[in-house]
């Protein structure tokens, strides 16, 4: 096995030391006791019940859970629809307009995407509120969906869906029975990279939201001008918490499955 160099480990170390040292900072400082951000006041748990007792934070979070499991659910059913249309029709009439459309999301900015669905929202006269952030959320990540499962589908055999179909089982059965248990890695990855940049968005959020629908990251940037407060940094710990759950929980899911999938047949 080749060796590292020494520039490839200094640079290695530099590269996740600028990725997750300030996370590593910001988890530290979320136990300080001091108000004061930037001084160490000794180790303390209270802001984390302080956050427990904070009700805007939790009615933020709340929304901000429901807005991304509705929406990352929905950009995954959509975007696998898009990646299958791509992938299994071929040539067809607008192929490039349609895949041009999909791809659209990835390299528009939040600003111009936040207002242009503003302005749909008004001209349809459709209230803001939690719907639309949903709607706004399922219209950017399905893209993202789209994009994991179609490099999926690019290298699948097609020829067991046919041999199923062959064996006289109906299409959509021969899809929920053959393709899907093969893509359902890429599918269930496509599900919560929409579920992180959901929970993540602020931009697109604060044009499309209405009364009663802030989402946690809007709740924590207009706390965050006002000063930072070590609240701020627990309920950022518990987000990179949850996220590192599900990242380490979906990692274990496609390690099993691959076990079980080399283990020789009985």
């Amino acid at each position: 096995m080749r060796r590292m160099g020494f520039f490839n480990l200094a640079a290695l170390a530099l590269g996740f030391g600028f990725l997750y040292l300030p996370i590593v900072i910001l988890i530290i400082y979320s136990f300080n006791a001091s108000r004061l951000v930037t001084v160490w006041g000794g180790f303390s748990t209270q802001w984390y019940v302080a956050m427990l007792h904070n009700g805007q934070l939790l009615d933020a979070a709340w929304v901000t859970l429901r807005v991304a499991l509705l929406s990352a659910t929905l950009a995954t059913v959509l975007g696998t629809m898009a990646a299958i249309a791509l992938v299994r029709r071929g040539r067809f009439a607008g192929r490039t307009l349609f895949s041009g459309m999909v791809a659209a999301p990835l390299v528009m900015p939040d600003v111009i995407i936040g207002l242009s669905l503003l302005l749909l929202f008004v001209a349809i006269g459709f209230d803001r509120g939690f719907w639309t952030v949903v709607i706004a959320h399922t219209t950017v990540t399905m893209c993202f969906v789209a994009v994991v499962v179609q490099s999926r589908l690019a290298s699948f055999d097609f020829s067991l869906e046919e041999a199923a179909l062959d064996l006289g089982a109906p299409p959509i059965k021969a899809f929920f029975l053959v393709t899907l248990p093969v893509i359902f890695p890429a599918v269930a990855a496509g599900w919560m990279l929409a579920f992180t940049l959901s929970l993540d968005d602020l931009v697109i959020a604060s044009f499309t939201t209405g009364p009663g629908a802030t989402t946690l990251p809007m709740r924590i940037y207009s706390q965050v001008r006002l000063g930072v407060t070590p609240e701020i940094n627990a309920v950022s710990t518990v987000l990179v918490g949850i996220v590192t759950a599900a990242v380490i929980g979906a990692s274990l899911f496609t390690w099993i499955r691959a076990r079980r999938e080399k283990r020789p047949a009985a």
